[in-house]
């Protein structure tokens, strides 16, 4: 599609609303302030030499020696650091500012994105508790340790949408859905907030869909698929008030993002109507070589900037070459004036200068680390996802007998935090055999063998003893870890089994012929197919964190219920991917039959699907009640369903609303998560859960990328997980 035609597209779609749109009788003290904003920003960028414009779009990383650095931030030549993590830096940083012309305050950004000192489980587990209250709260915690250095900005949060466990970074998101990342990607902006910290929502737009899952590589995304499926978790950000947002490295659709006007500009800018900052990511600008799309850092330069980048991260690229552009008329001023503008209007928005219209920023009293740790462990404890627990095997109760924990991960103390503080010791860690032990160990009897020499097993230290340590046990509890190494940016994989020599130990404990519960530490998910059907309990713990092993003893001694749902698909096996929940259908619907769609060697559906999970009792839904059976294209409908814990314990569920449109213009997704609540009820109890669709909730993009809501029949599923039974029928009906 030729951009022409889709600018004419977007005017066209926007161009209804600003026509009918109605002046507020007064402004509001918000307009107030933005107004006054843009006044002294303009009066600023009046003062500014074309150097010290370009010095407010250079964002490079902290390096030894610094005086080069500081010397370039007293001639106005610098706009932002990244990577200066400790108070004593900062404070030089601000000291060179001060010295300089303009005085003009600087960006300090760092990646705290779930640690600073204490570390927090890792983003997909926030996702698994299917609370984003709680998400809330650990990026409040999270940016309040922040704040104390100096550092006022984080990159994060990170709201890739993708379906490929292959790909490293899915740690870093919220899973494959749309609608649950863009819940928490409100409220972790919101708790960065609250923390002190301004946010940069990551990544635009794309990235998490790689071919082949290799990071950084290309993406193919249609524009009615981009909309519906990427951009919401971007969009929920923009309106919970991130200050910027990230481009990412990758190609979409042929255009490397970083020199995709379409995108950063068309779409990001004047169809979401972002008006903060958007800024590289590192390196990227000077990337666009390597892509093939600049001939040289110059060209690189000139064209990033045309594409809508603001801030040029560690590219160097703005700083060396956009002068140069300016006196060889190649580079628009208007263009760098446009880029300042939103670098200093966020600067004014984050209340860095002194006199900034909506107050000077302040940094929140300390929380101090008992209480980022309670949230941590709050965060923990609700993360975990039960996915298998036959015979009750879980949770261990002295009816157990004597339990055997095997393996090296079990003291192990790696909270996987990739970034830490300058300065500040590693917080104190609990191992899990030593939480165990101060539970189970008080009241029967507890065993452990490391088995391996390290926590992920990549080679064994003592096998048989592992061996006649499980003999001498009526229940093994395994705990495996992904290899630690191997999860995160840049480390794709083509295997998504257990690493090293754990598979040889499961299966070596198998014959043992006692029950075992596995449990698995993990950044993303696995194909478990095998070690599924050997074990009699599967537990899912992520990368749990500071407190995450102590939570992780809670929940294995019944203290607490596992309460976490899969935010990802779990396949059975690598060529199955992608696979979601929510793919569309096919003209021959999976029967068994060969000429259906599906594999002659695995069946297609997951090992365990979006939204499952397990808690120590069971749930039962019925009663599902659907307010009217039509509704209008502005209307809405509650829905109601009766949950029932039908156990003998305590236990948390979230409730999960599904529809489906049944008939449309073009082919929809079998499901599409619309609701979600995570509930608690005692043994017995039952509760009525509500939800309210609207029918703009039912929209989807049409090839130009604009919202269609079309009159037409749709199924309601409501249950755990996307594989729910219930069901219900409504439609939405044509205006009269």
């Amino acid at each position: 599609m030729r951009f022409s035609f889709f600018l004419l597209t977007v005017i066209a779609c926007l161009a209804p609303f600003a026509a009918h749109s109605t002046p507020s009788p007064r402004p509001s003290p918000n307009d107030a302030i933005a107004a006054e904003i843009e006044a002294k920003v303009t009066a600023l960028l009046g003062r500014m030499t074309l150097e010290e414009k370009i010095g407010q779009l250079n964002f490079p990383s902290y390096a030894f020696p610094r005086e080069p650095q500081l010397t370039s931030v007293k001639s106005g030549r610098i706009g932002g650091m990244l990577n200066v993590a400790h108070p004593d830096h900062v404070r030089v940083f601000e000291e060179a500012v001060q010295a300089s012309r303009l005085k003009i305050p600087l960006l300090f950004a760092i990646d705290a994105i779930h640690a600073f000192h204490i570390a927090f489980p890792t983003p997909i587990a926030w996702a698994a508790t299917w609370r984003p209250e709680l998400a809330e709260r650990a990026a409040e915690a999270i940016g309040n340790e922040t704040a104390q250095i100096g550092v006022n900005i984080t990159f994060a949060p990170m709201v890739d949408i993708s379906r490929d466990p292959r790909w490293g970074r899915v740690i870093e998101g919220a899973g494959e859905d749309a609608f649950l990342a863009a819940a928490f990607s409100a409220a972790r902006v919101r708790g960065y907030h609250k923390g002190g910290l301004a946010t940069s929502a990551k990544h635009f737009v794309g990235y998490g869909a790689p071919e082949g899952g290799r990071d950084y590589n290309g993406a193919q995304i249609s524009l009615s698929e981009l909309f519906d499926r990427y951009i919401p978790p971007f969009k929920a950000a923009i309106d919970a008030g991130t200050e910027t947002v990230m481009a990412s490295f990758n190609t979409v659709n042929g255009v490397p993002v970083t020199a995709n006007h379409r995108l950063i500009t068309g779409v990001l800018k004047e169809r979401l109507g972002f008006d903060g900052l958007v800024m590289s990511d590192f390196a990227a600008i000077s990337e666009l070589v390597n892509h093939g799309v600049a001939g040289d850092l110059g060209e690189a330069a000139r064209k990033a900037l045309h594409a809508g980048i603001d801030f040029d991260m560690e590219g160097k690229a703005y700083d060396k070459h956009l002068a140069e552009g300016v006196k060889a008329g190649l580079v628009p001023v208007r263009e760098i004036d446009a880029a300042v503008r939103r670098v200093l209007r966020v600067k004014y928005r984050m209340g860095l200068f002194p006199d900034s219209p909506g107050g000077v920023r302040k940094v929140p009293p300390a929380i101090g680390e008992a209480g980022v740790r309670k949230t941590a462990r709050d965060v923990a404890r609700e993360s975990f996802v039960l996915l298998k627990n036959g015979g009750a095997t879980l949770p261990i109760t002295p009816q157990s007998g004597t339990v055997a924990l095997i393996g090296a991960a079990a003291t192990s103390t790696n909270d996987h935090s990739w970034y830490g503080p300058a300065g500040l010791e590693k917080p104190k860690t609990e191992t899990l055999l030593e939480a165990l032990e101060a539970r189970v160990g008080k009241t029967q009897k507890l065993l452990f063998a490391p088995a391996f020499a390290d926590a992920c097993g990549q080679s064994f230290a003592d096998k048989d003893k592992a061996l006649e340590t499980a003999r001498a046990a009526d229940l093994v509890v395994l705990v495996l870890a992904e290899d630690c190494a191997i999860s995160g940016e840049g480390v794709s994989r083509v295997d998504l089994g257990l690493t090293g020599v754990q598979e040889e130990m499961l299966d070596a404990l198998v014959g043992v012929g006692k029950p075992i519960a596995l449990v698995v530490e993990t950044g993303r998910p696995l194909t478990l197919t095998a070690e599924s059907e050997k074990v009699a309990s599967l537990l899912i713990a992520w990368h749990p964190g500071t407190e995450g092993r102590t939570a992780l003893a809670e929940v294995l001694a019944g203290e607490f219920a596992p309460s976490g749902k899969l935010p990802m698909t779990f396949p059975r096996s690598v060529g199955q991917i992608p696979l979601s929940y929510n793919e569309l259908p096919t003209s021959r619907p999976f029967t068994g039959d060969r000429f259906t769609t599906g594999y002659v060697d695995e069946k297609p559906t997951p090992l365990y699907p979006f939204g499952h999970g397990l808690s120590y009792t069971t749930f039962s839904y019925s009663d599902l009640r659907i307010g009217t059976t039509e509704m209008r294209r502005a209307g809405k409908i509650e829905v109601k369903v009766d949950v029932t814990n039908t156990g003998l314990r305590a236990g948390q569920e979230v409730v999960q609303l599904y529809t489906r449109q049944l008939v449309a213009s073009r082919s929809r997704p079998l499901r599409e998560l619309k609701g979600f609540e995570k509930i608690e009820l005692a043994p017995g109890q039952r509760k009525t859960v509500r939800f309210t669709l609207n029918a703009s909730d039912l929209a989807y993009h049409d090839d130009d990328g604009k919202p269609v809501i079309e009159p037409a029949p749709f199924n309601v599923f409501v249950g755990g997980s996307s594989a729910a039974e219930l069901k219900g029928e409504f439609r939405i009906v044509a205006d009269n």
